[in-house]
């Protein structure tokens, strides 16, 4: 699979190329290719941005370096083209299976006070948002979907990794625990030492409820 970003902070990227997501690049199982949009500028200057029409706070992101960096790098529009936005629709885990079955995904980082709208009609499929809240711009955004994704790439994590995770079954993670058995106080549960994967299971399941209960009661109202 090969994720194309567009960005005008390239160097904030470094991050893709440590832990998991790094492995697997290196492995050939995963092409992360992070894109400069200052290198399609047609400015002398290779500006990127300009004061809105209509006036406002902030400078906008102009059409054509984005234009042409997505004319580019996805030539015959084969590509999944997001531009991630505050205003998209929200990033949630039956997303992340649908954009692990494609090949190439573009992604563009917004920046300032947005991208000229013409750019986006023109040139995406969509607009994600990873949560009800603003951020600086598109970068972490597009980090937080690159890493979603590749976690369902095959061989990038084994496959008992990716069941009974948070959001597998509408459902939050159980607690986990490693040693020592017992730490300033608060010991392991005893039925996980049990050696009873039944009662194991079940007890698992039934965390995994009251968390969701708690800290998620919309995620049930969705299964139940």
């Amino acid at each position: 699979m090969k994720i194309t970003i567009l960005t005008l902070f390239p160097e904030m990227f470094s991050a893709l190329s440590a832990s998991i997501i790094g492995r697997a690049q290196k492995e050939g199982k995963l092409c992360v290719e992070v894109v400069n949009l200052r290198d399609y500028t047609e400015d002398k200057h290779l500006k990127c941005d300009d004061y809105p029409f209509g006036g406002g706070a902030g400078m906008v992101m102009m059409a054509q370096p984005v234009g042409s960096a997505v004319e580019a790098v996805d030539p015959e529009h084969r590509a999944r083209r997001i531009y991630l936005s505050p205003k998209g629709k929200t990033f949630r885990q039956d997303r992340v299976f649908e954009l692990a079955a494609c090949e190439h995904l573009v992604l563009l980082c917004g920046h300032y006070e947005g991208v000229d709208q013409r750019a986006i009609d023109l040139f995406f499929d969509e607009e994600l948002s990873i949560g009800d809240y603003v951020l600086t711009g598109g970068e972490l955004p597009a980090m937080v979907v690159t890493d979603c994704v590749a976690r369902y790439i095959d061989g990038v994590l084994s496959p008992e990794s990716l069941v009974q995770e948070s959001f597998s079954e509408n459902l939050l993670e159980y607690p986990q625990y490693t040693r020592p058995v017992e730490y300033r106080g608060l010991k392991v549960p005893d039925v996980l030492r049990s050696g009873n994967h039944a009662a194991i299971d079940k007890w698992r399941r039934e965390r995994s409820l009251e968390i969701t209960k708690k800290n998620r009661p919309d995620l049930l109202e969705d299964k139940f």
